[in-house]
């Protein structure tokens, strides 16, 4: 599962260049998300084809196909040096109870380590505990030297000075992530096929880019969420395991029509998504909660999973608003949890 030559799926690295937030779903300003959903990293995408004057082809190549979208996005995920970090798969993780790791505790875990964990098998002793250790920050499973994670939860505080009457302060503190020195967050960017990449990567990338210099996340107007430019780099797709085959997910999912997924089976999880609307028309109104599939869940389907794009505007407001549920999936061999 390393990355190697390929022109349809790529994963994205964005170097952070000070704090990015994440907002909970239940707002609170001293709480943060570690995880940057794939829906909103979708909606900022769109933003940024608006600003470059393809918001109309965009949405007609992705929500508005009738195929599958020209472009999907998984969520954001943490990653440290050359090593990339994210939800491991529900049907193999935790492994078998150990007396030096809390293997639950690890919400992010080196593809590295999940490939050797698939490799065998499920067996007693898949990884080495003398080498891994779980930071409780960051919840990832990392090395034990040098033992610390590629994030840490934050509080900064500001104040809100009344123009009116300058006695008037009001103290706050908002919770961020703050990224160690050779670290960040990764996506990855899957086209459907070669012509929507050949139409889309350069659109891609400049969004991309233009959002890494604007900020994606919350307080972006105190500099937050920005980012060096994006690398890209291809990614090979690992081959179809000989077993029987299922979907591991790393974006939020909400099924298509035509998703012939098999909810008797598989091991996942749902999330209720919420959020603000961005829009010039009516900005900050809420979006009505949407329950989706969660990252790390593992589908079983007898065929590709495709995802819709629901539009989730409240009643009368002017223009549809898209929270995006394509499927970005990882084939890996079905198995129960041990």
């Amino acid at each position: 599962m390393s990355p190697a030559s390929s022109n349809l799926t790529y994963t994205v690295r964005f170097r952070p260049m000070g704090p990015w937030r994440f907002g909970p779903d239940s707002g609170a300003r001293d709480r943060v998300d570690l995880i940057y959903h794939s829906d909103s990293l979708f909606s900022a995408v769109c933003s940024a084809m608006l600003q470059l004057g393809l918001a109309e082809e965009w949405f007609e190549a992705t929500v508005g196909s009738a195929l599958a979208p020209a472009v999907r996005f998984s969520s954001c995920f943490p990653f440290a040096g050359d090593t990339l970090l994210v939800v491991p798969p529900r049907s193999s993780w935790p492994p078998p109870e150990s007396t030096k790791i809390r293997y639950k505790g690890a919400h992010f875990v080196p593809l590295s380590v999940i490939e050797a964990l698939l490799a065998e098998g499920g067996s007693e002793k898949p990884i080495d505990e003398d080498r891994w250790t779980v930071d409780g920050e960051s919840e990832c499973l990392v090395p034990v030297n040098p033992g610390r994670g590629p994030f840490r939860v934050a509080l900064r505080s500001s104040a809100v000075v009344d123009r009116l009457h300058h006695a008037a302060v009001e103290i706050h503190s908002t919770a961020c992530l703050e990224f160690a020195r050779g670290a960040g967050l990764w996506t990855m960017v899957q086209f459907n096929d070669e012509a929507a990449a050949s139409r889309w990567l350069a659109p891609v990338q400049s969004a991309l880019l233009l959002l890494a210099d604007s900020g994606l996340g919350g307080e972006r107007s105190r500099g937050w969420g920005r980012s060096e430019a994006p690398e890209w780099q291809a990614w090979n797709a690992p081959p179809a395991p000989a077993a029987e085959q299922a979907h591991w997910l790393l974006s939020l999912y909400t099924p298509a029509e035509n998703d012939a997924v098999d909810w008797k089976r598989g091991n996942y999880a749902t999330v209720a998504r919420r959020g603000r609307i961005e829009s010039s028309a009516r900005w900050g109104q809420p979006k009505p909660p949407t329950t989706m599939i969660a990252e790390g869940s593992v589908l079983l389907a007898s065929n590709e999973l495709r995802g819709m794009a629901s539009n989730v505007a409240p009643e009368g407001f002017p223009h549809p608003v898209y929270r995006a549920g394509f499927a970005v999936t990882v084939p890996i061999p079905w198995r129960t949890a041990a």
